[in-house]
């Protein structure tokens, strides 16, 4: 259940961060657009989120079924995958902490994508959102890649793990879904209080993985007791 857990943390760490947030919001602009009816919006947001659970199910059966069905690479990932963990989250902690720089890109991309699903409705968004989670940012890389998809093949969840964390990613979808459905106008002060809950969050995050990350170093590489 822990794992659980970390892997919905891990999505919403992710969804918040400024490039997927940025995303999310422009997905959310681009469902909304045209449509009357609240529910719809909503609706669209759960394909959306959907979507991106997709997405991230798919490349984890890729990258895990394909390290299993290789014995001696699978064996070899199982021996020493606890060995691993302690670098790949000292790594992910020092991206969290802008203390390591990945090159990243801007919403250009999404931006073209997202204008021609605008008004296809819960398919164009359960597509657009399974387009949008194969766009990685920096910390979605850093999160997915360095700690959900290490953590799914210990677990030998390929599904569970990553499904839960493209649930997570597209909660903030979710949240201005609801602001559209209610009429709201306080959309952009719920933003400024998402990025202000992020960068906190961010940190505490970044200093947890890489004291954790430090005590997995200890334990499974320098072994001491």
């Amino acid at each position: 259940m822990p794992v659980v857990f970390s892997a919905l943390w891990l999505g919403i760490l992710t969804s918040i961060s400024p490039c997927p947030l940025a995303t999310n919001i422009v997905a959310v602009s681009f469902i909304s657009r045209g449509m009357a009816n609240p529910w719809k919006v909503f609706f669209s947001s759960l394909f959306y989120t959907f979507g991106r659970s997709l997405a991230y199910m798919g490349i984890a059966v890729v990258i895990i079924s394909s390290l299993f069905s290789l014995p001696s690479l699978s064996h070899f990932l199982e021996k020493y995958i606890n060995v691993a963990l302690g670098p790949l989250l000292i790594l992910t902690g020092m991206v969290l902490l802008n203390l390591l720089t990945l090159p990243g890109h801007g919403i250009t991309f999404q931006d073209r994508i997202g204008r021609r699903f605008q008004t296809t409705g819960p398919w164009g968004a359960l597509l657009l959102g399974s387009l949008f989670a194969l766009s990685f940012c920096p910390v979605s890389a850093a999160l997915f890649f360095g700690s959900l998809i290490p953590v799914a093949f210990a677990q030998k969840s390929a599904i569970t793990l990553p499904a839960i964390y493209g649930i997570g990613t597209g909660l903030p979808v979710f949240a201005f879904s609801v602001f559209i459905a209610i009429g709201t106008k306080n959309m952009a002060a719920a933003y400024n209080k998402i990025g202000a809950f992020e960068s906190w969050a961010r940190r505490v995050t970044g200093i947890l993985f890489i004291g954790v990350g430090v005590y997995y170093c200890l334990i499974y590489i320098f072994e001491f007791s």
